[in-house]
């Protein structure tokens, strides 16, 4: 990448020549001749021209020893990452389709390699919640009022111990990521429904002795919590979510209630549903033995039986499975559920490459053929040498410090692409070759939803090993529902080199407030805007000073949904909260918070100079004070966001208004913020408490001479309360 040096003297030979002749009535007055035929110019000439030339080497000098600096620090460039997708796929093949761990997909020329594998079927679904909702009034709704009441009656003598009834309306979540999010935490029964949908035109073929397991893709909708709703990090010994209950449903009733059966967890990278991801369910070897309970008269959708769902789908659906968390707990909002899911990076596995001979010498680095490499626990660099003719494997550490000449160690600098051997080290006419690594990442792999469309490269080795189809073989798509996100590029070099003392002073471990604050911009998979420390605040009570609490406040780098006053969901607080858990302190109780938002209102008049227009004036205006208020670099009164805390004063903001060009001056200017009951003071300083950081929710600007509106009015007040939920078991004819 290029490499801009400091400036620390940038005069040209003209201004040194022009400097130095303004010298001589300082030093000599009795000169008077300074045209060029002046043999004393010509050697100011000449002493400017030499001057210059040193200038030009002395600038390459800080640079250069900084640069040397990096190296013998051994401070490797952070790498890019990889965005992660979640995919969807879909085939109509009987006997089904397998995909494997290292399979690609790709959006265009961008390549996304597969996390782990899917059994692909002829399978859909949908999601299904149990919302509640008001009972229909016998005045009003005669006929449905009867209808839930014979249901109420046929609960009560089929479940003798079971409380009061709560009727509830079916809320639908569609697999393809088209519908809003569906909140679970007020489901009546905190299960999660999933109607496993098949066609009734094909027959499931599975070969003999294979048992089907479903992915089942999963993503949480994005949640911010509020200060009151947050809980210390746990520590890394508690990183896990609650587990998940799973059941299916059978075609058999007893004693009047639906036989359910468990259903094994293969494997689940959603942390109980707290996270996006895949779980994987083994179904029971005798598929016939799933399928639809019959309820009995008046219990059909009630107690333990499935929601009723349209006529359209009724016929579609093969079994249900019912979810919910052991510990009694909530799943919360949910964006997307489907069916053949499986995670992908934007990453490319390597082939196998033969780096080298051994020299017998220390230091031996050898190149990689592709980077950068990226670091990745599933898919580490796999390095062998050969010794004595027999390839032996090494191993990769961070750095060198606990390694001795005993040890098979080699580093791995991601960025360059290259490995390094330490203490030991190959010997002469050792060969040394890579088995596997991946490469790739960066911001090309965040892309929207549906990019993803085709599948890529396969591992053609692992298939006739299969006994299910490929990719290829049979009709097979894929796609994502949602965008892919988490690509970041590899880190420049100015980075690197400022971030030097840092590294020097913390050593990977949090003390101080900006330990914490660099760290948590370093969390890797999640990119960060901004992080500020605020010691001894403790953030659910807003108590501070409180010994030994340390909250963390994090910004995202970017939030399409509220772009003026970015929210960090529950994912990123809570990788950010691992990341510092285990840099921390033991004695230290830590929370990482989302900002909380101070909602400012402004009205100004302003002169409009001759010659410039109205409406362009007042953009640039508007756009200029949003910058300067803005949370997050570079823009704010320092180029690093507004300041925590920091109040707002009515005249800095007409100093800001007054650097647009065309603006003659500012006749007038209110500022207005809101309370905490909701309503709007007008006044010449808005004051922030101290984990506080304005909004800007409303900007008028007129003409001099026209009513200038009062900034609360400018705000619309607040929707009113819930909607009523839409009666259930409605129908239509």
């Amino acid at each position: 990448m290029p490499l801009i040096a400091p400036i620390l003297d940038d005069r040209s030979f003209e201004q040194l020549r022009t400097e130095l002749v303004g010298r001589i009535p300082v030093f000599n007055p009795e000169w008077t001749d300074y045209n060029r035929s002046d043999p004393a110019i010509t050697l100011l000439e000449l002493f400017a021209y030499l001057g210059e030339g040193l200038q030009f080497r002395f600038n390459q000098i800080p640079e250069a020893t900084r640069l040397a600096y990096l190296k013998l620090l051994d401070v490797p460039l952070y790498p890019a990452r990889p965005a992660r997708a979640l995919l969807r796929c879909e085939t109509r093949h009987p006997g089904g389709v397998m995909l494997y761990a290292g399979d690609q997909a790709r959006a265009g020329k961008v390549r996304f390699t597969l996390d782990g594998e899917a059994q692909l079927w002829p399978l859909d679904c949908v999601t299904v919640a149990r919302k509640p909702t008001a009972a229909p009034a016998e005045a009003s709704e005669p006929e449905l009022h009867a209808s839930v009441q014979a249901a109420i009656d046929a609960i009560g003598a089929a479940y003798p111990d079971a409380g009061s009834a709560r009727p509830y309306r079916t809320a639908l979540l569609e697999s393809d990521g088209t519908s809003p999010a569906l909140d679970f935490s007020d489901a009546v029964d905190g299960s999660l429904w999933i109607a496993v949908l098949k066609a009734p035109d094909i027959a499931l073929t599975p070969a003999a002795g294979q048992r089907i397991k479903l992915n089942l893709g999963f993503s949480p909708a994005a949640v911010t919590p509020t200060l009151d709703q947050l809980a210390p990090c746990p520590g890394a010994a508690a990183q896990r979510g609650p587990a998940l209950e799973w059941r299916a449903t059978s075609a058999q009733v007893v004693d009047g209630k639906p036989r359910y059966l468990p259903l094994r967890v293969a494997g689940d990278t959603t942390a109980g549903f707290g996270e996006e991801g895949v779980v994987r369910l083994e179904l029971p070897a005798e598929l016939a033995s799933l399928g639809l309970p019959a309820a009995p008269d008046g219990l059909e959708g009630a107690g333990d039986f499935p929601p009723p769902l349209d006529d359209a789908r009724a016929g579609q659906v093969w079994f249900w499975l019912r979810a919910w968390r052991a510990d009694q707990s909530r799943i919360g909002p949910v964006r997307l559920v489907c069916l053949n899911a499986v995670q992908c990076s934007q990453s490319v596995v390597a082939p196998p490459e033969l780096l080298g001979g051994g020299s017998g010498q220390p230091g031996q680095v050898f190149a990689l053929s592709q980077r950068p490499v990226l670091r990745d626990a599933a898919w580490p660099v796999q390095l062998e040498v050969e010794e004595g003719g027999v390839w032996t494997r090494w191993s990769a550490v961070d750095d060198f410090d606990a390694s001795s000449a005993r040890d098979r160690h080699f580093s791995v600098d991601a960025e360059a692409g290259t490995v390094r051997f330490g203490p030991r080290y190959p010997q002469i006419g050792e060969r040394v070759r890579v088995l596997a690594y991946r490469y790739g990442g960066g911001t090309a792999g965040n892309l929207p939803a549906g990019a993803i469309a085709k599948f890529g490269d396969l591992l053609a080795g692992l298939a006739p090993l299969a006994p299910m189809k490929r990719p290829g073989e049979v009709e097979a798509r894929c796609g994502n529902p949602l965008e892919a996100s988490g690509g970041v590029d590899a880190e420049s070099i100015e980075a690197a080199l400022a971030r030097i003392p840092g590294e020097l002073r913390r050593h990977d471990r949090a003390v101080t407030r900006d330990d914490f604050a660099e760290l948590a911009l370093q969390t890797p998979g999640v990119e960060l805007g901004r992080a500020e420390c605020l010691p001894l605040f403790h953030a659910p009570d807003r108590a501070s000073p409180r010994a030994g609490t340390v909250s963390v406040v994090v910004w995202p780098a970017r939030d399409p949904q509220h772009p003026n006053a970015p929210l960090p969901d529950a994912y990123q607080l809570k990788r950010v909260c691992q990341w510092l858990d285990t840099r921390r302190l033991v004695t230290t109780e830590l929370f990482v918070i989302p900002p909380t938002y101070r909602q400012l209102a402004i009205s100004l008049s302003i002169k409009v100079r001759d010659g410039y227009g109205l409406d362009a004036v007042r953009d640039w205006v508007a756009l200029l004070l949003r910058r300067y208020l803005a949370p997050l670099p570079p823009y704010g009164p320092d180029g690093r966001g507004w300041p925590l805390g920091r109040r707002v004063l009515d005249r800095e903001l007409g100093g800001v208004a007054m650097q647009v060009e065309g603006v003659e001056y500012v006749g007038e200017l209110r500022l207005a913020g809101r309370a905490d009951d909701g309503s709007w003071q007008e006044a010449a300083a808005v004051t922030l408490t101290g984990w506080e950081v304005p909004e800007v929710a409303a900007i008028a600007i007129v003409d001099e001479g026209s009513t200038l509106p009062a900034p609360g009015q400018l705000v619309p007040p607040p929707a009113g309360g819930p909607a009523v939920p839409v009666p259930v078991l409605r129908e239509e004819c």
